[in-house]
């Protein structure tokens, strides 16, 4: 039943996760904390920390030259817990925090983002997209989906300088989405009556032991069309795209294979992880003598003005 019972509420958040992940996820959380061992199966969604750390460190060690690497794996949440630390997932506060210490690295001339990931809470994602977008302004971002950048992931890839996804790559599932489960037949069934003593008129709306009304029905539908309207628009600016090219087309909530993103303009090109990081890292040294050549005319002035 706790599994159960984590679904529903999981399902009470709005996403922008791909819903076939939903229960895996749960699974997930609920092996957790009923303190089961810590080992995955093979249907549950993610890989062990262990496999994670060690993807982590091997896209770390592909950069270089210039280039600094930032994962961004597993189910996206907001804050670091439970879900980072031994799921293998991504904490928007600390993706922000690790692009924040890479702009502020003079070693690092571009910013490489690995995606695969199928999304997650759309808490914390838009205030995350705004500051990729702020950095690429300093630094260029490039986003590759390595193999998999869904809903919440795309929502952050699209805000990158440049897009790119793998040959066996996919991206997209540009929707948010929430449910709400009525549990009062089954109830009944075992003969349990759930009582909610509350304040407040909307205070229990919603809740699991009653059908959904009209009313809440209304308002649970206006949240997620806020939230894809902020997706859609984030999406549209990051892309340089109209917000109803994004609705019409890119998929519609689907998830799209490589030749179709880039036909949809989700992506500026199909190339592996590995060959992305090779072309940052000849633009950095493409790059790297008319800088040197420009410092080196401002200490001539210097010099002419002494």
């Amino acid at each position: 039943m706790k599994r159960e019972a984590l679904v529903a509420e999981l399902l009470a958040t709005p996403w922008a996760l791909m819903p076939e992940r939903i229960s895996a996820f749960a699974s997930v959380v609920a092996r957790w904390y009923t303190g089961a061992p810590q080992a995955v199966d093979d249907d549950d969604y993610g890989p062990r920390k262990s496999a994670w750390e060690v993807r982590r460190d091997n896209a770390a060690r592909l950069g270089g030259g210039g280039i600094g690497v930032v994962p961004v794996y597993g189910v996206i949440v907001q804050r670091a817990g439970m879900m980072t630390e031994w799921c293998g997932g991504t904490s928007t506060q600390q993706l922000v925090g690790a692009l924040r210490e890479l702009e502020r690295d003079d070693s690092v001339a571009q910013i490489a983002m690995d995606f695969d990931t199928p999304g997650g809470s759309v808490y914390g994602v838009e205030e995350a997209g705004a500051e990729i977008r702020r950095i690429r302004a300093v630094k260029p971002i490039v986003g590759i989906s390595n193999s998999l950048s869904a809903s919440a992931g795309y929502w952050l890839m699209s805000q990158c300088s440049e897009c790119y996804v793998t040959p066996g790559g996919e991206v997209g599932s540009i929707g948010v989405w929430q449910a709400h489960q009525d549990w009062s037949r089954a109830m009944d069934e075992a003969g349990i009556k759930t009582t909610l003593i509350s304040a407040g008129k909307y205070k229990v709306e919603g809740n699991p032991y009653a059908p959904l009304d009209d009313e809440a029905l209304a308002f649970l539908q206006s949240r997620v069309d806020d939230y894809y309207r902020a997706f859609t628009g984030a999406v549209a600016k990051g892309r340089g795209v109209s917000v109803d090219a994004v609705r019409a087309g890119m998929g519609q909530g689907r998830v799209l294979g490589a030749d179709a993103a880039l036909a949809e303009k989700m992506v500026d090109g199909i190339l592996p992880f590995d060959e992305v990081i090779r072309k940052m890292q000849r633009s950095v040294k493409a790059s790297a003598p008319r800088q040197a050549s420009r410092l080196a005319a401002m200490q001539r002035e210097i010099t002419i003005l002494e």
